[in-house]
């Protein structure tokens, strides 16, 4: 038996940053994890072939970087192997008549794209662009903040302060819209409409749920206005980079050692079981970086003592499933819309607005989809260290899918489980992607797939498949992160935590979850 202040059941980069702030506060830290390799969905690996890396599931790391973590640790970082590569064209959308519309962080770029398209769309762009500053100190505000009244209350009155009644209620109007709602009131093109959208899809949001017109804004403007960033040679660069701060700072961290259980004595969590038997004592903290079910279930087999919370925890609502088709290519994909979408980021293949809302309510019903959202990775446009000389890696997600399959919309695939089926719908992607870019699989090297039950078995916390952890519609978000009462990342029982995607402020790689409990334990 050995004893620490904080104990962390999983190595998620929300914990790492949790464990490394605390480290550097003087807290005796240790992370105990069941994979072999630490960062949950922020890793890479050669999934195909010996020299192609790919991202098991995060690629994108723009939040990592203007995080607030960052800020703070930026030098640290840097010291322990942290490496950004820039993104300047972002994102892009290949439709069905020829047609693609881009994002470039030259606005000049951007705008002649809009133009062509529709003169009011370009106008109506370069005021959005305009206003983005203004707008995203509360957004951002609201987003880096706790979940407690004090804060609330200090991101409203400057919201009110610097924008007056009329401005508070536009920016509430905007997080309680649709994808839709927004997209209508400001753009005329279809095709413009539907390149911001799939921002939404990327958090559980089809284009007519409410709360979901934060993302696309966000997203779109983010981009437009600083770019983005890709981990140099992978995204496990900040996994790597956190995990060496944790141990120069004398933490330590355990693969391969899987938590059965957090022990809890008169209430309050007192440390952990591993799975062979030997306890662990933590002195001031356990924190759990898991799904909710999971807390409620197989750590806390005899409940949390509040029944109330351990029916949100077993009743978390996960987001649809995904797949991921790693693919290493000889040549990155020749889209028929236009050379330029090779040097984009992401290249989205989602035909509409109205598609994609079938196709959510498809995956939803435990139906394949017949068109799925795809979005199409070419980290190797922007960072060619992650493949051998002149080869290329494509990072495919495809959303939405339903975990547990009851039919097939294009009636071609029969029921069954995703082992059974996941080759078949394989090729249905590829048909996809074909028919954007014809000659794509000529390319083609090798290929991992990955279910939505491969994703799962890789990290329970992707239940289902659902990359996100977590829907984040408005019943299960903000002060309902992970549940009423418990947006603080408490847990009825003392001195056990929750941290991670499932909780406050949410998905990505932001680490913010792990940062603010960090700061709520540990101090600034």
């Amino acid at each position: 038996m050995s004893e620490f202040d904080a104990i962390f059941v999983g190595a998620g980069h929300n914990s790492l940053a949790c464990a490394a702030h605390l480290a550097l506060k003087g807290w005796k830290t240790i992370i105990f994890e069941r994979n072999q390799t630490i960062g949950g969905a922020v890793r890479t690996g050669e999934y195909t072939l010996p020299g192609f890396r790919h991202d098991f599931g995060a690629m994108n790391l723009s939040l990592f970087a203007g995080s607030a973590f960052h800020r703070k640790y930026a030098n640290e970082l840097k010291s322990h192997g942290l490496e950004f590569a820039p993104v300047a064209d972002c994102f892009a959308s290949a439709f069905p008549d020829g047609k693609w519309f881009g994002v470039s962080n030259d606005l000049e770029k951007t705008a002649s794209r809009l133009a062509a398209f529709s003169a009011a769309d370009a106008a109506a762009w370069r005021r959005l662009v305009g206003a983005f500053p203004g707008e995203a100190e509360h957004l951002f505000r609201l987003l880096g903040s706790p979940m407690s009244a004090r804060a609330l209350a200090g991101t409203v009155w400057n919201l009110w302060r610097k924008k007056g009644l009329a401005g508070a209620l536009d920016t509430g109007r905007l997080l309680l819209s649709s994808p839709r709602a927004w997209l209508e009131e400001n753009f005329e093109t279809p095709h413009v409409r539907t390149t911001l959208a799939v921002w939404g899809m990327h958090l559980d949001f089809a284009p007519d749920i409410a709360g979901g017109a934060l993302f696309p804004y966000l997203e779109s403007m983010a981009n437009q206005s600083f770019g983005m960033v890709l981990g140099k040679g992978g995204a496990d660069t900040i996994t790597r980079a956190l995990a060496g701060m944790v141990n120069a700072t004398g933490g330590k961290i355990v693969t391969g050692a899987d938590v059965a259980e957090i022990t809890i004595v008169g209430g309050r969590a007192t440390g952990v079981r591993l799975a062979p038997g030997d306890f662990h004592v933590a002195s001031k903290a356990v924190i759990a970086g898991v799904a909710p079910g999971a807390l409620a279930g197989k750590l806390l087999p005899d409940g949390s003592g509040d029944a109330g919370f351990d029916v949100a925890m077993k009743t978390f609502r996960h987001a649809p499933g995904t797949m991921m088709v790693h693919l290493a290519l000889d040549d990155l994909p020749d889209w028929s819309a236009g050379a330029e979408l090779r040097q984009f980021a992401y290249v989205h293949l989602a035909p509409s607005l109205d598609a994609m809302s079938r196709t959510y309510q498809q995956a939803i019903a435990g139906i394949l989809p017949d068109q799925p959202v795809l979005v199409v990775g070419q980290p190797t446009a922007v960072d060619p260290s992650r493949a051998p000389e002149r080869k290329h890696v494509l990072w495919v997600q495809v959303r939405m899918l339903p975990a547990e399959i009851l039919g097939d919309a294009a009636g071609k695939i029969a029921p069954g489980r995703w082992d059974a089926v996941k080759d078949a719908y394989a090729e249905r992607v590829l048909d996809i992607i074909e028919s954007y870019a014809p000659g794509l699989r000529r390319k083609i090297l090798d290929r991992a797939i990955f279910s939505p039950l491969d994703l799962e078995r890789e990290n329970p916390n992707l239940v289902g498949g659902d990359q996100i952890c977590g829907s984040h519609h408005l019943a299960q978000n903000f002060l309902f992160r992970p549940a009423r009462s418990f947006a603080r990342w408490n847990t009825p029982v003392s001195n056990l935590y929750l941290t991670g995607a499932a909780t406050w402020p949410g998905a990505g790689t932001g680490a913010g979850s792990g940062f603010m409990l960090a700061q709520h334990l540990g101090g600034n």
